[in-house]
């Protein structure tokens, strides 16, 4: 049976922006192979995938390390979701299917209920699968795509607190979902806008610790590969 690299690309993500693997650690094709049960060449892809998408470095005569980003670097992340998010959402008012509505509304649904109870971390969870359903929405391969990575890099980069009043946030999702559903382009945008610009201050810059990587094993899921 071969593992996908995709499937061990997502799982040298995950670790990344988990931290398991902190920011300037080498990263090699035996480690890496040990740790998820897998052989080098899946490896191999998944190194330069995730170089490509800017969370590995090879370095010369040194072999892969995990990237090292500038603190400007990490502010630009919030510049780039501040203009790419609104555009999605404007994308969506023209190109959302019913489906994509009935998602949405369920999301908002439960995240206005949680709100009201307090669920702080079923709100994280909720959150991040309205936005990226909203960019699904897009009817944008390439702009999901982008707009993925940069949710993956801002939790790498960021550490984010749940805003003090998450029934206003959540009021906001709903209008943003409104204005979808009505096919208003420009409405959805503003409102997105202000949305990301409103959750700029609970971002907190993470500041990476120097230690040895986590060795707890983690094998990559292989439910859904055939022989």
């Amino acid at each position: 049976m071969r593992i996908p690299a995709h499937s061990v690309c997502t799982a040298i993500r995950d670790d990344i922006v988990s931290g398991v693997f902190e920011r300037g650690s080498r990263l090699t094709e035996d480690q890496l192979a040990r740790r998820y049960g897998v052989s080098r060449v899946p490896i191999r892809e998944a190194l330069r995938t995730l170089e490509s998408e800017g969370f590995v470095v090879t370095r010369r005569h040194a072999g892969a390390h995990v990237a090292e980003p500038t603190e400007q670097e990490a502010a630009d992340l919030l510049d780039m979701r501040a203009l790419l998010e609104p555009l999605g959402a404007a994308r969506a008012a023209q190109r959302r299917t019913e489906a994509h509505l009935k998602v949405l509304r369920g999301l908002v649904r439960l995240g206005q209920e949680r709100a009201r109870r307090g669920q702080g971390e079923d709100l994280r969870s909720l959150g991040g699968w309205f936005h990226e359903t909203l960019a699904q929405a897009s009817g944008s391969p390439a702009l999901t795509a982008l707009l993925t990575q940069l949710r993956h890099k801002i939790a790498w980069m960021y550490a984010v607190e749940q805003p003090s009043q998450p029934v206003e946030a959540w009021a906001e999702h709903g209008a943003i979902v409104d204005a979808v559903a009505r096919g208003d382009a420009e409405r959805a945008r503003a409102l997105t806008a202000l949305h990301a610009e409103r959750s700029l201050s609970l971002h907190r810059l993470k500041r990476p610790e120097r230690g040895r990587v986590r060795v707890s094993q983690h094998v990559v899921n292989t439910a859904s590969v055939r022989n």
